[in-house]
């Protein structure tokens, strides 16, 4: 996140509503830690920014639309992307609901505010042939390991095994990371080959998992000393630890593996997801199962991908047609 210039001493912000509503959001709401983060982050800066321009702590239930507009103003004089602005408007529009519901204000005061609008950018993803060598990619990465040695820390055989399994199952499932490494032996119904997922919010669904994904799995806990079981962690850090995968160590493998394909070693794990939803609906599945699949809330947030199968197509048009 963005973050605007702060005054040369540090604030210590010590607010016990803002405590209060990310408690809220880790456990009632079961946010993701990026969400906590970002929020926490959000709330903690208009607090500082308060503290700097008034000379005194934000009173929530005293602050009024003119307060916001002044920070608004603040937010766009250190030139933040529309995004960044949007963002901690939302963390405060989210708090704000949260301390009207235990009568601590009665309206929202951001409310009716004009935000910049966001610009319209459409997903980044893989073709099918880039998704197919990238799976292939911790293989390819071992065996030239072998052949010769380089700088850093090597890839072994075990993690090898693990990151096959990892890549087939984000994109057999088309998951999130945080969803990824949550998931949980007992999740996996193999008679089935179905997935219970744990997305936002606390929120369940099922997802298909392919077979390849499945095999691969397998054959990962195949070279682990013992199977694991019941609630156990998937996927582990490593052979040895039952601890889950975390989400970090996954982004940093990931861009092992996009040099080792030839890819653009920035692409995040959430591409994958974009590559998952965008290849299901240029093979003809209907948007409404594919807002399902992903666990979106609205409609609208999945349609984003249907503008990129459709500038697909016009591409196709242009250089085809003789006419076009």
């Amino acid at each position: 996140m963005d973050a605007p210039k702060q005054p040369e001493m540090p604030l210590e912000i010590h607010d016990k509503w803002i405590a209060k509503f990310l408690t809220h959001l880790a456990t009632d709401r079961g946010a993701s830690i990026y969400t906590q983060r970002n929020y926490e982050q959000a709330l903690i800066e208009f607090a500082r920014w308060h503290l700097t321009e008034q000379k005194a702590a934000a009173a929530w239930e005293k602050l009024q639309r003119d307060d916001f507009r002044s920070y608004l103003r603040y937010l766009g004089r250190n030139q933040l992307s529309r995004s960044a602005i949007q963002l901690r408007f939302s963390a405060l529009r989210t708090f704000y609901r949260f301390l009207i519901r235990h009568g601590i204000v009665e309206s929202l005061p951001i409310k009716n505010i004009s935000l910049p609008k966001l610009e319209k950018r459409l997903p980044r993803f893989l073709t099918k042939q880039q998704m197919e060598d990238l799976l292939v990619a911790p293989a390819k990465l071992l065996a030239s390991q072998k052949e010769r040695k380089g700088p850093g820390r090597p890839l072994s055989p075990e993690a090898c095994v693990r990151d096959i399994a990892v890549l087939e199952t984000i994109y057999s499932c088309g998951l999130r990371v945080s969803e990824l490494c949550g998931l949980r032996v007992d999740d996996i119904d193999w008679s089935e080959q179905i997935v219970r997922v744990r997305g936002k919010g606390k929120k369940e669904r099922l997802v298909p998992i392919g077979q390849p994904a499945l095999k691969a799995i397998q054959e990962y806990w195949g070279i682990l000393a013992s199977a694991p079981f019941g609630a156990q962690p998937v996927f582990r850090v490593d052979t040895e630890k039952a601890g889950p995968l975390g989400p970090l160590q996954l982004s940093r493998r990931l861009k092992n593996y996009l040099v080792t394909a030839g890819l653009d070693p920035g692409l995040t794990p959430h591409k994958l997801r974009h590559s998952y939803a965008t290849h299901l609906l240029d093979a003809g599945a209907d948007l409404r199962s594919v807002q399902e699949l992903l666990g979106h809330a609205h409609l609208i947030t999945t349609q984003v991908y249907t503008h990129v199968t459709t500038e697909r197509l016009k591409r196709a048009y242009d250089a085809a047609h003789p006419r076009a």
